[in-house]
C-alpha cells in the first residue's frame, strides 16, 4: 500500500445478542451479509461483554488480555469491582493502537471513534463516547455521558438530544439508547470520517435476559434493532465505508439460579459483616467466595489447602456443570492471576446469582437498587421492578421528589427474587445457529471462526495490500 492510497473506513457494529438464527429477522443486516458473508463465531469464555470485547479488540484470550469476566476480585485492594472502564485494564494491545502504528509506518493516518464499547476511558482513540454518571458527595447521582475530545458529548447531545441513560440499563432498559447510539455513530461518520468506528448497540441484551429467548418477541426486537441501524448504514454508505457486524454471545433460556455464595456460607467458608445498611461480604475474612457473572463464576479461595473442601461442597449441587481449578483453567483460557482459584460453569439451564445473605431482611441496601459498581456480582434482577410492590411508579415518583428535595434516599424497587430471570449467557452454545455472528466482506475464512480471529481479519481489511 503506497502513501497515496487512503485506508478505506470500516464501521464495526457490535449488535449484542445477534445470531445466525435471528439474522433473517433483520432485513438490512441480512442484505449486508448477502453482499459479503456471515459466519457463527466460537465464543470466548466467559461469553460476557467485557471478555468478548477485549478478545475482539486484542485478538487474545483472557489469559493474555486479563479480562476474565465483567468483574473480578482485585487482590491488591481486596475489592470486587464490576464494569470498570479503564482501557489500561486490558493487558494486550488493542486494535486501534496496532492499526495506528501500522498506518504510520505506511505514512497514513488512522483515526478511531469508540462509541459505547467498553474500556473506553483512556483509550488511544481520537473520539470516544461512553456512559458515565456524575456522583455527588451527598450520595446523589446524575446521569451523563463522557467523551473526548472536550466538547464532543455536548455537541452530540445538542444535535441528537440528551442521551436516554435510563434506557441503557435498569428496569426501563430498551430501544431508545440503541437508537441514540446509532444516530450518534451516523453523526460521527458524517462529520469526522474515522478509519475505524466501533459502535455498541445493546438492544437485544434486555428482554432475552428478562424473559428468555422463547419468552421474548424476538421478531419485533430484531426488527427494531434493524430499523435503528438505518441511519448508521446510510451514513456509512455515503462515506464509502465498509460495514461489519459482530456480536458477543447468544442468549439461552434458564430456569433456575444457583446461589454459590449461600452454599459457601452455609458450609462455613464465607463470612459477612452485619451492619446498619445490611450485611456486607467480608473478602478479608472469607475462606472462599464467588464472583458470579451470568453462567460462569470465579471462586476465590484464600488458602490453597481449602480448594478440595470448596470443590466438595459445590460439586454435585443442582445447576453446577463443571468446576476447574489449577492448571485445568487453561482449557478455558482462564489461567490468569485475576481468575478465581476455581472457575465454575453452570449447566445450560442455570445461572449464578451473587447473593450471600440468607435472609432478605438483612440484604444490603444496594441489593434493591440499580447499583452495578457496588454489587459483588452481576445482577440481572436490575432489569425488573419488584412485582411485589404496590403502585411502584408512585414509589419511584416519591423517591424522586425526596431526592430533588435534598433528602438521601434509595430507588429501592429492584426485586430480590432471582427466579424472575428467564434468560442468560456465558457458556458456549450447543447449536452454531445460537452462537455470536460475524458479518463481513472480502475473503471469507475457510475454517470456523473464533472470537480472537476477528482482530486479525480487521487488520487484513485495513492493510491487505
Amino acid at each position: 500500500m503506497s502513501a497515496s492510497q487512503a485506508i478505506r473506513p470500516l464501521v464495526l457494529i457490535n449488535a449484542v445478542g445477534l445470531t445466525s438464527r435471528l439474522l433473517p429477522l433483520a432485513p438490512r443486516l441480512q442484505a449486508l451479509a448477502a453482499q459479503g458473508w456471515s459466519r457463527p463465531v466460537n465464543e470466548v469464555l466467559p461469553a460476557v461483554t467485557c471478555t468478548a470485547q477485549a478478545s475482539i479488540l486484542t485478538g487474545k484470550s483472557p489469559r493474555d488480555h486479563g479480562i476474565v469476566a465483567n468483574g473480578w476480585f482485585f487482590r491488591d485492594t481486596a475489592e470486587v469491582r464490576f464494569w470498570q472502564q479503564s482501557n489500561a485494564l486490558m493487558q494486550a494491545e488493542p486494535i486501534y493502537a496496532t492499526a495506528r502504528r501500522m498506518a504510520a509506518e505506511r505514512g497514513l493516518p488512522f483515526r478511531t471513534a469508540k462509541l459505547f464499547w467498553w474500556f473506553n476511558q483512556g483509550a488511544d482513540v481520537d473520539w470516544s463516547v461512553t456512559p458515565k454518571p456524575y456522583y455527588g458527595a451527598d450520595g446523589n447521582k446524575a446521569f451523563g455521558i463522557s467523551g473526548s475530545p472536550q466538547g464532543l458529548t455536548e455537541r452530540l447531545e445538542k444535535k441528537l438530544g440528551t442521551f436516554p441513560f435510563r434506557t441503557f440499563w435498569g428496569p426501563t432498559a430498551g430501544l431508545p439508547c440503541t437508537d441514540w447510539i446509532a444516530r450518534c455513530a451516523a453523526e460521527m461518520i458524517a462529520t469526522e470520517r474515522p478509519e475505524l468506528t466501533l459502535v455498541y448497540l445493546p438492544h437485544l441484551d434486555y428482554d432475552p435476559q428478562r424473559f428468555g429467548v422463547t419468552g421474548s418477541d424476538m421478531p419485533r426486537l430484531v426488527r427494531e434493532l434493524d430499523d435503528a441501524c438505518a441511519p448508521l448504514l446510510d451514513a456509512a454508505k455515503a462515506a464509502g465505508a465498509r460495514v461489519w457486524v459482530v456480536s458477543e454471545y447468544g442468549h439461552c433460556d434458564v430456569s433456575r439460579p444457583v446461589y454459590l455464595n449461600r452454599i459457601l456460607r452455609q458450609n462455613g467458608l464465607l463470612t459477612v459483616r452485619p451492619g446498619p445498611f445490611g450485611e456486607v461480604l467480608e473478602t478479608y475474612e472469607s475462606r472462599a467466595f464467588a464472583v458470579c457473572d451470568h453462567q460462569l463464576a470465579h471462586i476465590y479461595v484464600r488458602n490453597a489447602d481449602d480448594i478440595p473442601r470448596v470443590v466438595e461442597v459445590i460439586q454435585g449441587q443442582p445447576g453446577i456443570g463443571r468446576l476447574l481449578h489449577g492448571d485445568a483453567r487453561a482449557e478455558l483460557g482462564l489461567d490468569h492471576p485475576r481468575s478465581g482459584e476455581i472457575v465454575a460453569l453452570s449447566t445450560p439451564d442455570a445461572w449464578f446469582a451473587y447473593p450471600f445473605w440468607l435472609d432478605d431482611s438483612v440484604a444490603p441496601d444496594y441489593a434493591r437498587t440499580v447499583d452495578i459498581h457496588r454489587k459483588p456480582g452481576y445482577d440481572p434482577n436490575e432489569l425488573f421492578i419488584d412485582p411485589s410492590l404496590r403502585f411502584p411508579k408512585l414509589r419511584l415518583i416519591r423517591r424522586l421528589i425526596q431526592k430533588k428535595a435534598g433528602f438521601r434516599t434509595l430507588f429501592d424497587v429492584i426485586p430480590l427474587d432471582a427466579s424472575l430471570v428467564k434468560g442468560s449467557h456465558g457458556l458456549a452454545a450447543a447449536d452454531p445457529a445460537d452462537r455470536p455472528i460475524l458479518i463481513a466482506d472480502g475473503d471469507a475464512p475457510a475454517n470456523s471462526l473464533a472470537m480472537t480471529d476477528i482482530h486479525d481479519l480487521l487488520l487484513q481489511a485495513f492493510f491487505k495490500n
